[in-house]
C-alpha cells in the first residue's frame, strides 16, 4: 500500500465527489513529471505548458459560478485542486493567484465587471494572477502602504512602489490597491482596491509600467513594479473608494486556506517519497525503512500532515458555509506549513546525501514548502493572532 492509496474520505469536512476530482487533477498532473519541475525551477521559467492545460481543463475556474462559466466549485474543492498539484510533485505557486484573488471580484465586483470579465477567465481567454498589495516599507502593515491613486476627471492615476508582486508578465489583469485619502484614525479606511486590464496599460502607455524580475530561492515569477502616472478608469474600482482593504482582508481567510492546501500536498509528498526510498534503499544487508530511527521521523511527519489536514477541511468547511473562518484558516496555515517543513526535514534526513541532489527533487520541494511558514504571513504573527484574538491573551509591545 502506498500513501496515496490510503482512504482519506472520512476526514472530517470532506464533501461526496472530493475522490474523483482528485483522481481528476492527478491524472493531468501525471503529465507534467518531475523532469517538468525540475527544468522549470532551474531556469526559472514559468510553467506555461502545465497552467494553459490546468486553464483548458476548466479546474483554474473552478470557483467562477457556473452562469459565468465556471465550475461553481467552493473552496473546499479549489483547495483539493491546489493540493493535489503539490502532492503530485508540481508547484501549484504558478497559478494560485487566480484562485484566492477571485474572491475581490466575486463578492465585491459590481455586475459590470463580472460580465466583463468572468467568462473571459473561465474560457482560458484572460488570466488572472497579479496581486500588487505588498510595499517595501510596509511589509505585512497593509495600512501603511503609500502607492498613491489620485483622480483626474474619469481616471485615477496610480503613482508608487510595489514588491512581491508575482506573474504580472503573464496575466492580463492585475489587482492593485492604492491609497485615495490620507492615512487616518481609522486605518483600514483610504484604500482602494483597483482591478487593472494590463492590456490596455501595455498597448496605450507601456511607459507606466516598469517591471524589475526577483530572482527567489525558488521559481515563484515575482517581481518589484513600478507605477508611473499610470491611467486607470474609475470603472476599474472594486467596490466602494477608500474601502479596499476590507475587500483584501475578505479574501485573506481563502488565501490561507489554499495555501494551507499547498502545504498539506507538499508533505504528502514528502512522506511518500521518504516511504518509497526506505523500503527501497539497502544499507548493511537491509533496508533503511526497518530501522526506528528511520521509521518513526516519517510515521510522525504523516500524523502531523494528517493533523492539519482536517483543520485545513474545517477551515474550508467554515468558509464556504458563509461562517466566521478567521482563527481555523490561520491555524490551518500554520499547521500545515510546520507540518510540511517537518516532513520536508525528514524526507531530506532520509534520502542522506541524495537529498541534496536536484535528480531526487527532495531539494527543490524542500525550497518550494519553506515559504508557507512566512507566506502569505509569519507563523509567528498567526501565534500572535491566536493569543490574542482567540484566547484574549493581552497584545504585546
Amino acid at each position: 500500500m502506498s500513501i496515496d492509496s490510503i482512504d482519506t474520505s472520512t476526514i472530517a469536512g470532506q464533501k461526496p465527489g472530493l475522490e474523483e476530482l482528485r483522481t481528476t487533477v492527478r491524472e493531468l498532473c501525471s503529465g507534467f513529471g518531475d523532469e517538468y519541475w525540475r527544468e522549470t525551477d532551474q531556469d526559472r521559467r514559468y510553467p506555461q505548458e502545465f497552467v494553459d492545460t490546468l486553464t483548458n481543463s476548466g479546474l483554474l475556474s473552478a470557483l467562477i459560478p457556473t452562469e459565468y462559466g465556471g465550475l461553481g466549485y467552493g473552496l473546499t474543492e479549489a483547495s483539493v485542486i491546489m493540493e493535489e498539484i503539490n502532492r503530485s510533485g508540481g508547484h501549484s505557486a504558478a497559478c494560485h493567484a487566480q484562485m484566492y484573488t477571485m474572491g475581490a471580484l466575486l463578492r465585491h465586483g459590481n455586475q459590470a465587471q463580472k460580465e466583463a470579465y468572468l467568462p473571459e477567465i473561465a474560457a482560458g481567454r484572460l488570466r488572472l494572477q497579479a496581486f500588487s498589495i505588498t510595499e517595501d516599507k510596509a511589509g505585512s502593515d497593509t495600512t501603511s502602504i503609500e502607492t498613491a491613486a489620485v483622480r483626474d476627471g474619469d481616471d485615477y492615476v496610480i503613482t508608487g512602489h510595489k514588491s512581491w508582486t508575482s506573474r504580472i508578465d503573464e496575466s492580463d489583469l492585475a489587482f492593485v490597491l492604492a491609497r485615495t485619502a490620507p492615512k487616518g484614525k481609522d486605518k483600514t479606511r483610504g484604500l482602494t482596491l483597483f482591478l487593472v486590464d494590463l492590456r490596455q496599460v501595455r498597448a496605450e502607455q507601456p511607459d507606466t509600467l516598469e517591471v524589475v524580475k526577483v530572482r527567489t530561492m525558488f521559481n515563484y515569477a515575482t517581481n518589484q513594479i513600478h507605477y508611473h502616472g499610470m491611467r486607470v478608469p474609475a470603472s476599474a474600482v472594486i467596490g466602494e473608494v477608500d474601502n479596499g482593504f476590507r475587500y483584501v482582508l475578505d479574501g485573506w481567510n481563502a488565501e490561507r486556506i489554499l495555501l494551507a492546501a499547498e502545504a498539506i500536498g507538499d508533505g504528502y509528498w514528502f512522506v511518500r517519497r521518504s516511504t518509497d526510498y526506505a523500503n527501497s534503499r539497502e544499507v548493511f544487508g537491509r533496508k533503511i525503512g526497518s530501522n526506528q530511527g528511520v521509521q518513526f521521523p516519517i510515521a510522525d511527519a504523516y500524523m502531523k500532515v494528517r493533523a492539519a489536514d482536517m483543520m485545513r477541511f474545517e477551515a474550508a468547511r467554515l468558509f464556504d458555509a458563509g461562517q466566521s473562518c478567521g482563527a481555523e484558516a490561520n491555524m490551518a496555515k500554520h499547521l500545515a506549513s510546520e507540518a510540511s517543513w517537518e516532513a520536508a526535514n525528514t524526507a531530506l534526513n532520509t534520502h542522506g546525501g541524495y537529498g541534496f541532489v536536484d535528480q531526487y527533487d527532495v531539494e527543490r520541494k524542500f525550497r518550494e514548502t519553506r515559504m508557507y511558514q512566512v507566506a502569505p504571513v509569519n507563523n509567528n504573527m498567526i501565534k500572535a493572532f491566536v493569543a490574542t484574538k482567540v484566547l484574549g491573551l493581552p497584545r504585546s509591545y
